[in-house]
Formats: structure tokens, sequence, C-alpha cells
């Protein structure tokens, strides 16, 4: 768009200026001209590279967001108030918070207060909760899709993966779509999504707010999904009363995964919570990648690869346990010591002996003749 010529979509919205960029679009500042208010316009972006069939599906995938954000009515998501198609393309229109994403403030200011970090994960589990009792799975739940207002109070945004019941898949067979840092375990190896899958996520999100870096990270996607399965999340230094709970919710097996009610108990018991003391020495830094306000990149993963691999994973981890034998135990030299010790003084106190002996026997000797001569 030619910054000298301000555009103005669906002959209402005009464009003001960019305020986020990421894998799935565009997202402006606008003003809404026919209702005289400020308002965030999502333009869905389709690559050079893109086919006409994944168009398609990016399109329906905007209309599906706009669907699912819809049909809840919660202080805590992001209100969809429009969707309108121009150029070819769907243009989301949302309600505007001025606010940063979770994961801006962690670059900007490291690891965040642990009532802080509560707050924000009582308003985004709040959002969550209404979006399952609606039967709508986020499943793209992680730091740039959460907003803080200048309140400290969080929105949970961008329901563009979403998925709800009754809806068809948008992705091609026995794929996985997400982010991998963020991506429950058992949606990692290719199971349906459930919404305990979003409380293992806003785990996730919260270790990385208070921590300052994910639990998982290992740098490369794939890399990462396997840790996500098979590891234990690095450990926490700087958590303090939210530790437990975010321990509970990264529990690899569902079944033993803090539930809502858990997780809200404890976020309200860490909102008065005397402060931690600092760890002995700084925790790594966070090097979070460039990932702007609004979005950040969503990938699609082959799920039987990923459950091949966990498996070859486990596999080698069970190998390399079995063939770890310690070595048996040597006595100890308990009396060879003593006994080298005692001996050698002995043998040199004998030979001394031995030696003022003869030399006593001689000077006899001698002392001998001299008298008889």
């Amino acid at each position: 768009m030619d910054p000298q010529q301000p555009r103005v979509l669906a002959g209402r919205y005009l464009l003001a200026e960019e305020i986020g960029r990421g894998g799935m679009g565009v997202v402006w500042r606008a003003h809404d001209q026919v209702l005289d208010r400020e308002v965030a316009v999502k333009e869905v972006t389709f690559g050079i590279q893109v086919s006409a069939q994944e168009r398609e599906v990016l399109r329906e995938r905007t209309f599906r967001e706009a669907r699912a954000a819809a049909r809840l009515d919660h202080p805590a998501v992001t209100t969809v108030h429009d969707v309108v198609e121009e150029d070819g393309r769907p243009w989301l229109v949302m309600e505007h918070v001025r606010s940063r994403t979770l994961l801006q403030l962690v670059e900007e200011h490291g690891p965040l207060r642990v009532d802080l970090v509560a707050r924000v994960g009582l308003d985004v589990l709040d959002a969550l909760c209404a979006a399952h009792r609606e039967g709508i799975v986020h499943r793209d739940v992680k730091p740039a899709n959460v907003l803080v207002d200048e309140d400290g109070r969080g929105h949970l945004t961008d329901f563009g993966i979403a998925t709800t019941t009754g809806d068809s898949s948008l992705t091609a067979t026995g794929t996985v779509l997400g982010s991998p840092s963020y991506m429950s375990p058992e949606r990692a190896t290719g199971q349906q999504p459930q919404p305990r899958d979003d409380l293992w996520s806003l785990g996730a999100t919260l270790y990385t707010a208070v921590e300052g870096r994910p639990p998982f990270d290992r740098g490369e996607p794939m890399a990462t999904l396997l840790a996500v399965v098979g590891d234990h999340p690095a450990p926490m230094v700087r958590a303090g009363a939210l530790q437990p709970v975010l321990a509970a919710l990264l529990a690899r097996d569902p079944q033993r995964r803090a539930t809502a009610d858990q997780a809200r108990a404890a976020f309200e018991a860490a909102l008065t919570a005397p402060a931690a003391p600092p760890p002995p020495s700084p925790a790594p830094q966070y090097e979070a990648p460039a990932v702007p306000a609004a979005g950040g990149s969503v990938q699609r993963f082959d799920a039987a690869d990923l459950r091949r691999r966990a498996h070859d994973a486990k596999e080698a981890l069970k190998a390399l346990a079995e063939k770890h034998v310690p070595p048996p135990q040597q006595p100890r030299p308990r009396f060879r010591f003593k006994r080298r010790w005692v001996v050698v003084p002995t043998l040199v106190l004998l030979l001394l002996v031995v030696a003022l002996v003869a030399g006593a026997v001689w000077l006899l000797a001698e002392g001998g003749q001299l008298l008889g001569g």
C-alpha cells in the first residue's frame, strides 16, 4: 500500500499503519468511518508460491476464525466485527486492543513478575474455558497470540487454526498444524485436538513469560517436537508460586494434567503470594524469534513421521538405559595400604639393627686383636 495514498477498505475502513506481521498475514490499525471507532484489520496475505488450492484453504481459515470468534462473547477474547473480501482475499475486522503481546514483553523486559503472569494466566484461562464451552479448541495458544493491555489484563487472539466440533479439516490428511514449542505432546503425535491441548499450551506460554525462555525449545522445529514428546521441561528458577501449577499443566499424560479449575485456583493464589527470591545466577536469556504482535508462524508437520521419530527416540533411550550397567565395585585396598606403611619401616629398622650388631661385632673383634698384640 502506498503510504501517500491511504487505503479505504470496503468503503469504510481507513487503514492507518501496520501494527503487526506474521506467517498468516498483516495487521493494520484502522478507523471505521461509519461507526467512528478504531479497529484492527487483519489482511490475509498469499505468497507467490501459494497454490490456488492453498489460497482457498487460507480464505476458508479466515472465515473459520471469524465464525469461531463471533461465537464467543468474552472480555478476554478479541471481538470480530466484520469480514470483507477485496482484491481476491479476505480481510478480518477486529476489536483493536491497545496492547503488547506477551512475546514482545518478554523480548523487551526479560522474565516477567509472577503476579503479572498469574493475572494474564487467569484471563487467558477464562477465554479458553469460554471457547471450550462452545466446542472450540484454539490449538495455537502461545505468547505471540496473547495480548496484554495497559492495565495488565490478558486477551486471547488469532483463532486462525482453531477447530470446532463439526468442522472439516483444513489441512491435508496426516498433517499437524501449530507452533512446535507450544504444541502438546498428544498433538505432536497427530492425535485429535482436545481442550486439554490448550491447557498444555497455556502452561508452556506462561512458563515462557515467567522464565524468559520456552520449556522445550531446541532451535529446530523437529528437535523441539521430539523434546516435547520425550523430555522434561527445563528446570524452573523464577516461577515461584507458579512452579507447581506450570509443572502440572505440562504433564505429558493428559489424564494427569491440571484441570482448568485447579489452574484457576493456583493462579489466584499466586496473585498474592510473596515474591520468590532471585535465582543465584542469571537464567539463560531467551532469544525469541522475531514474531510480530499479531501472529506468528504456523507450521505443518507430517503426523506419521512425528510418531515414528518419537518412537525411535524412546527406543534409543531405552536401549541406552539397558546398555548402561554400572561396573562392579573393586574391593578397597584397605589393609594393603596399612601393611605397606607398617612392613617397610619394620624392614628398615631390622636392617639398621643388623648393621649396628655387625658393626659392634667388628669393633669387638678389632679391639681383641689390638689387646692381644
